[in-house]
């Protein structure tokens, strides 16, 4: 009997410590997916940050770095500068790369960096337990903000791509969600372009990753599905915010 869907080579045949219902599970594969299927398994080195995917170095069947709070793009310029001929990979969350790591990403995007960076955007502190990050949605409910974030005392959610895409750097730039099929297979491409760039040796890549966290949302898994399409979608728009190939870069595909 033909095999027709299975594990990927580039994935750990290791079990997850993520809640049920994350997404970071669904990122992973994708990953590991685009990985297998461009032929870069054995050139890749993953980043891991501080966050709920501080073990991610356990879930891929490849090269894995830990990196300091924050300074994950800080790693993968060393290893990348010095090893070029490597597909290098940040995977950070909104409290890593937006807040204590923003100076970091900020400055590795307007470098142009060749590297690429996976940025998931759940919208809270996941593993220090569910504290307000720089992505909580206005009115969210969090530990640190019990009567919904006030944008008056602490601003507005930082939208990433569009802080970046506005550096005139060339680079790939795109946001995506992963709550549905639809979205998924949208992801995928993105993903799969960003690496694809990288080893063509082209730009900086950036694909954030709309996704949940039902546990620190305190909804079930079906529920914070649902949250994420009517909140999170209409304030973070998923789209490309910049293509080297629109900046007269070349095209990789």
């Amino acid at each position: 009997m033909e095999t027709i869907f299975k594990r990927p080579e580039a994935l750990a045949a290791a079990p997850t410590h993520y809640c049920p219902g994350c997404t970071h599970g669904i990122v992973h594969r994708m990953i590991a997916e685009c990985l297998d299927e461009l032929g870069l398994r054995e050139r890749a080195v993953g980043i891991a940050p501080v966050g709920c995917s501080v073990l991610a170095y356990n879930y891929f069947n490849f090269d894995f770095q830990q990196a300091s709070h924050g300074r994950a793009p800080a790693v993968a310029t060393g290893i990348k500068r010095g090893r070029p001929e490597m597909i290098v990979f940040t995977y950070q969350g909104d409290g890593d790369l937006a807040s204590i790591g923003m100076a970091e990403i900020v400055h590795a995007a307007n470098r142009g960096e060749k590297f690429t960076v996976v940025f998931i955007n759940n919208a809270i502190y996941g593993m220090t337990g569910g504290q307000m990050a720089p992505t909580t949605m206005p009115g969210q409910v969090t530990t640190t903000s019990p009567f919904g974030r006030d944008v008056a005392q602490v601003g507005y959610p930082v939208r990433m791509c569009e802080l970046l895409a506005a550096l005139k750097t060339q680079g790939f730039i795109e946001r995506v969600a992963v709550h549905s099929p639809k979205y998924i297979i949208r992801a995928k491409k993105a993903l799969k372009k960003a690496f694809q760039y990288q080893a063509d040796n082209k730009c900086f890549s950036f694909v954030e990753c709309l996704s949940t966290c039902p546990t620190n949302w305190g909804m079930t898994p079906l529920a914070a599905l649902d949250w994420l399409e009517k909140n999170m979608v209409p304030y973070y728009p998923v789209q490309n915010f910049k293509d080297l190939v629109e900046q007269g870069g070349g095209d990789a595909d």
